[in-house]
This record gives structure tokens, C-alpha cells and sequence, in this order.
């Protein structure tokens, strides 16, 4: 039987404010097969890492326990002490004395102290059945998708593209830009938005590592880490990318016209258009929903063709399908606005003077469809008084209980832009929950927008409805002054929150990455691993994990581009042993464990043994080692490798044992 080393952590008092430490060394000391056993207060730290690798040397340790936090903490940690001292680093076993135990029971030392002793028990008997493991080492395309060309995905692909990593850009609208191009000015410092954004854009268009994909969604993702397959469908424009010069002529001439959708419905475009003022690339596209030709033949219309002096138009552009190899993938897909239309009582489409905080944004950007000047959409007049509603669709239970982090100080920064654009006469409002600046800069604007005047209620609407002199009446009580108020605006801007896209199901089954219980798409773990997704390869860039305002979206994205970089500069790959391994002479190809794999990583193959039959074969590299297919597999041909069947129920063995002398 091996030598096995117990170590227990005090970890400052969290462990040993509660367990009695000592008492659990004693008694791991008259454990079977354990032939030494110590406590220290910090275990991690180099001098207790180095006590563990000297006892190794020492006593011909075989096998080690640690007593300590959790193992997503310092498991790797520890694997490497125990590597360094000529120790396979599977035979390490990390017992969680924190949250299992001290954390748990706090307010109970003793049972605490008796539960640490069963839980060494259970770690010292599954230590003693651990088989050395070794990695594999795989190459690696040294290649990027990044999915989404929002301010997230284009900081990304930069960062990349300048490492000298090759990189595919795909964005679903005709142009990059994403949210932050809607923007009139960014908070707290008010720099221009486009003035920002549309160097970086350009940047991307330029970049010789840099393929950008426009118009275009990815379909398909196969493979695993540092070789995916994707697919990557490309719509049709209508329009050569090549040709196109962006002159605007061929919307000129086209007679159908539709809501502008970068302009959020309040003006008009064309069936023909340029996505945006500043877009990337500057190139036309036809809405086949609205086009004429497209709808109803080339007879009934055919201007923009006539009227293209690049003679760019081409009706006869089919969707393309585009296939790709990358090594690694970075999601940058952004999140929607709260729909506002879903709070009936705030008015917001059935009163025309009810927009929101993007809406605002149109209005206010000298290049949206009032050229900068503050309307009120109904009257095309400027409004005397605003009221700016916070907490749209965010922290509501009937709908998102989060708070969106950037809906306060968004209506600060429209409060103030309203001011200055608007002079001292007009009355402005702003309805809150709470004012939250949480961020560098944040508390100084917010001082800044009272200083100028303007009013903040506590207190958030209840019902906005229509007054007999065409204004619009806002009943709020205000819980300051304890008093019921009701405002009369001509203008009324609801700060909507971020919340997660429609589209969340499908990018969560396409790319096999998981959403956490807001909607949003799930980190590998929220402290240690925030830029991660579970499934390994796939990385995570700004506002699809959480809300973010734009600074934290580009240190985010910046990090998920530095996390790539790492994994694939070195052109080859580590895979964890920690894999599901098939018995073929037990497996009966029943195909279960291929049915209810959430990584796609078992495939069931023909194989002459005695005759054809179907055997399940696990793909390694795409295998997270979960466990499913083994819990399921009604023959037991199918072993997870550290945790076999025999050291999980040598667990339990132990456990019972301890709960039996317990009883006596």
C-alpha cells in the first residue's frame, strides 16, 4: 500500500477558527497508510508548499492529501508543488475543509472539527486507489474567430491581429460598430462616441490579419480546442463588396421607404441603404424584404441598377457558405435593450414623446435624424421639460432583478447633455431606485449633473399618462419628501436596461457554452476564471457575460485576447488526462452515452470483434470529463479516469465507516 502524506491548512482562521486543526492532524496520524502528518497556517505559501516537497523527499511519499479550500482554488497549485518534488500530480488529493466544513459550520466547532476528520478519512481512502496520469500535447491552428464586431469584439481582433494571431471578425449587421456606434457622447468624460469608435473600425477594415465578415452568423462549431471547424454563413447584399464606393446614389433613387433601424424607427431609410453614418465597410445592401425587384421581378423595378455608375448591384448574389479552421474563439456578441413596450403603464409606444435612453441617443448625435438637436418626436418642437425614468426592465422582479450598471449613468449623461443643448429655462428630471457611480470618474459627473440644476426624485413612476394640454403626466411618489408628485413633461426618456439577446439559446447551443440564471452567457468562474467559458478554447468578451460599460467591455475583451494569445502562441496545447476511457469488451453500442454527451465528444464506430458491432469511442480533446456517459452507461464499459467507480466508492465506504463509530 502507498505512503500517504496528510497535510491540514489553517488558512489564517477560516479553517481554523472553526476546526481544530490539531486534533484533525492527530487523527490522521492513526489513519491507515499515513505516514506523516502536518498542519500550517498557509499551506500555499512557498514555505508550506515547500515542507510538503521536502516530506516527499523524506518519507518516499506516494500519494498526498491536503486539507485545505476548495480544489477550483489551489488544486493546480498544489499539482505542481508535488510535480516539482518527482510526484505524479494526479496522485494529490485536495479535501475542502472551507466550504464544506468551517464555512458550513461556523456556529458549530465541534461537529465541525468531527466532520474535517470524516472528510480526511474519505480523502486518505480515495488517495490510496489514484493512478498516475500523464497530458497529451496537441497542435494548434493558430487562428481566432471573434464573434461579434461590437466595441468588444473589434478590441479583441486588434489585440490579436496586432500579436500577429490571423483573424476572422463575423458581425450580423452590414457594419461593425455594435451599440457604442448608436452613441452620441460616452460617459464621464462626454468624448465623442464616433470619435472613439470609428478610427478603431477603420482599423479593423485595414488590418492585414484581420478578415471581416460582415452581414454573416455562424451556423455551425465542431472540433475542440485549438481545432475548431466552423461554418460561417454569409447573406447576400445584393451589392459588391469589391465594387461599392459608398457614394449613397442608389439610395437616392429608390422609391420604397422603410423605418431606420439604426436609427431606432425614428426616421426613414431605404430599401437601398448605407447601414450608418460611419460604417465599416461603407458599402450599400438591399433589405430583400422590401425591395421590389426582389420581391416582384426585375420588370418592377431595377433604379439603383441603372443609376450605380460602379455598377456594383448584383441581384443575383446567393448566401455563401464559408468554412473555417481556428484554434481558438472569442465571443463578443453583445446584449439587447430591455423592450420597454413590455411596461405598459410607462406609455412607451403609445405616446410618441415616450422614448428611450437609445432612442435619446439618435436624437442628441449630430449625425441622427435631427442632426443634434433635443425634438420631441410628436411635435418636432424642443421640449420644456424632460423626465428621465430609471431602472426600465432592471431590478424588477417581474423581469430582471440585476441591475444594468450603466442605466444611471447613462440618463446623468443625457440629463447634462439636455442642459447644455437646451439652456438654464428647461426642467429636467431624473426618477431613480438609487444613483450608482460606481466607476472611476463616476461620483465627480455625478456631482457635475447636480450642479446644474437639474432634479432627482426618489421614486420611480407608477403610470405615465396623457394631460388634457398635450403634455405628458408622471405620477411618482417621492420617498424623500413623502409625498405623491405629479410631473408634466413634454418629453419622456426611459433608461432601459441590458439584458441578455433573444438569440442566447441558439449561441449556447451552437458553440456548447452554458448561460448563467440571468441569461447571460456563463464564465468557467466568476472570480478565477471570468474570461473562460467551460467548454476549452471559447472565451468570453464583454457585455454577453454581464452587463459592462464600455471601459470594462475593452479591458475584457483585451483579457480574453491576452487568454488566446497564451493558449496558442506556443503552437501546441496540454490536454488534462481527466477523460472518460471506453472498455470495448464491455461496451454493448447501445449509444446512450453518444445521446446525452454535452460536449459531442463520444462517437459510436464499427469494430470487428467477433463479428461487427458498434463501439463508443471517446474523442479526447473534446471530452470535459463531466461524467455523464459513465452514470449512464448500463454495462459499465465506460471509466472516468480519477474518478473511477472503485476510489468514489472507497469515499463512501470511509464515510460510513466514521458515521458508524459515531452511532457507538
Amino acid at each position: 500500500m502507498p505512503n500517504i502524506g496528510v497535510y491540514v491548512c489553517h488558512c489564517g482562521l477560516n479553517i481554523a477558527g472553526t476546526v481544530d486543526v490539531e486534533r484533525v492532524v492527530e487523527y490522521a496520524k492513526n489513519l491507515p497508510d499515513v505516514i506523516v502528518a502536518k498542519h500550517y497556517k498557509y499551506i500555499c505559501s512557498e514555505p508550506g508548499q515547500r515542507m510538503i516537497q521536502e516530506d516527499i523527499q523524506a518519507y518516499g511519499l506516494e500519494r498526498v492529501v491536503i486539507a485545505a479550500c476548495s480544489p477550483r482554488m489551489h488544486e493546480e497549485t498544489f499539482r505542481k508543488t508535488v510535480a516539482e518534488a518527482g510526484l505524479n500530480p494526479y496522485l494529490l488529493e485536495v479535501v475542502n475543509l472551507r466550504e464544506h466544513c468551517s464555512w458550513a459550520h461556523s456556529d458549530q466547532p465541534e461537529k465541525a472539527t468531527e466532520k474535517a476528520k470524516e472528510l480526511v478519512r474519505m480523502g486518505v481512502a480515495r488517495a490510496r486507489l489514484l493512478e498516475p496520469l500523464e497530458k497529451r500535447v496537441i497542435s494548434v491552428e493558430k487562428k481566432v474567430l471573434v464573434v461579434g464586431g461590437g466595441i468588444a469584439g473589434i478590441e479583441a481582433s486588434l489585440d490579436l491581429a496586432n500579436a500577429g494571431f490571423k483573424v476572422y471578425l463575423v458581425e450580423k449587421a452590414p457594419s461593425i460598430g455594435g451599440r457604442m456606434a448608436q452613441l452620441d457622447k460616452t460617459f464621464p468624460t462626454l468624448d465623442c462616441s464616433a470619435c472613439i469608435l470609428t478610427p478603431k473600425m477603420v482599423d479593423v477594415a485595414k488590418h492585414p490579419n484581420i478578415k471581416l465578415l460582415t452581414n454573416a452568423e455562424v451556423t455551425n462549431v465542431s472540433g475542440f480546442v485549438g481545432n475548431y471547424e466552423v461554418t460561417v454563413l454569409k447573406k447576400p447584399r445584393y451589392v459588391d463588396e469589391d465594387k461599392c464606393v459608398g457614394c449613397g446614389l442608389c439610395t437616392e433613387v429608390c422609391p420604397v421607404e422603410i423605418p431606420d433601424k439604426f436609427n431606432e424607427g425614428l426616421s426613414q431609410t431605404h430599401a437601398i441603404s448605407i447601414y450608418s453614418p460611419h460604417a465599416v465597410p461603407k458599402v450599400a445592401i438591399i433589405n430583400p424584404e422590401h425591395c421590389l425587384r426582389l420581391k416582384y421581378g426585375k420588370e418592377v423595378c431595377g433604379r439603383c441598377l441603372k443609376t450605380c455608375e460602379a455598377k456594383a448591384i448584383n441581384f443575383e448574389q446567393q448566401p455563401e457558405n464559408i468554412q473555417l479552421k481556428v484554434g481558438a474563439i472569442i465571443l463578443a456578441v453583445g446584449a439587447d435593450v430591455f423592450d420597454a413596450a413590455k411596461i405598459p403603464e410607462l406609455g412607451y409606444g403609445r405616446f410618441k414623446n415616450v422614448i428611450s435612453n437609445i432612442q435619446f441617443e439618435r436624437i442628441s448625435d449630430a449625425s441622427g435624424p435631427t442632426g443634434g438637436k433635443i425634438l420631441c418626436p410628436e411635435t418636432g418642437k424642443p421640449p420644456r421639460s424632460i423626465v428621465f425614468i430609471q431602472c426600465v426592465g432592471s431590478r424588477d422582479k417581474r423581469f430582471h432583478e440585476y441591475c444594468c450598471r450603466v442605466g444611471c449613468m447613462i440618463s446623468l449623461k443625457q440629463a447634462i447633455l439636455a442642459r447644455e443643448k437646451l439652456g438654464g429655462d428647461v426642467e429636467i428630471y431624473i426618477c431613480y431606485n438609487d444613483i450608482r457611480a460606481f466607476g472611476k470618474g463616476y461620483e465627480e459627473f455625478y456631482r457635475r449633473a447636480r450642479d446644474l440644476n437639474i432634479n432627482f426624485l426618489a421614486g420611480i413612476p407608477s403610470e405615465i399618462r396623457s394631460a388634457p394640454d398635450g403634455s405628458l403626466c408622471v405620477t411618482v411618489y417621492e420617498k424623500v419628501v413623502n409625498k405623491l408628485l405629479e410631473i408634466h413633461a413634454d418629453l419622456v426618456v426611459l433608461s432601459c436596461g441590458i439584458v441578455p439577446r433573444k438569440d442566447f439559446n441558439k449561441i449556447s447551443e451552437t458553440f456548447h457554452v452554458s448561460r448563467s440564471s440571468d441569461g447571460f452567457l456563463l464564465e468557467a468562474h466568476p472570480k478565477l476564471r471570468p474570461l473562460e467559458t467551460s467548454t476549452a478554447g471559447i472565451f468570453l468578451a464583454g457585455a454577453c457575460q454581464g452587463p459592462k460599460d464600455i471601459p470594462d467591455s475593452v479591458a475584457h475583451a483585451s483579457g480574453a485576447a491576452a487568454k488566446v494569445i497564451e493558449l496558442l502562441s506556443k503552437g501546441e496545447f496540454e490536454i488534462e488526462p481527466l477523460k472518460a476511457i471506453v472498455n470495448p469488451d464491455f461496451c454493448s453500442g447501445c449509444g446512450i452515452c453518444e445521446s446525452i454527451c454535452p460536449f459531442d465528444a463520444i462517437e459510436m464506430k464499427a469494430e470487428t470483434v467477433n463479428g461487427e458491432k458498434l463501439v463508443a469511442e471517446v474523442i479526447e480533446v473534446k471530452c470535459q470529463g463531466c461524467g455523464t456517459c459513465a452514470s449512464a452507461c448500463p454495462t459499465h464499459a465506460i471509466k472516468m479516469q480519477h474518478y473511477t467507480n472503485e476510489q468514489i466508492l472507497a469515499q463512501v465506504h470511509a464515510a460510513l465507516i466514521a458515521k458508524q463509530e459515531m452511532v457507538k
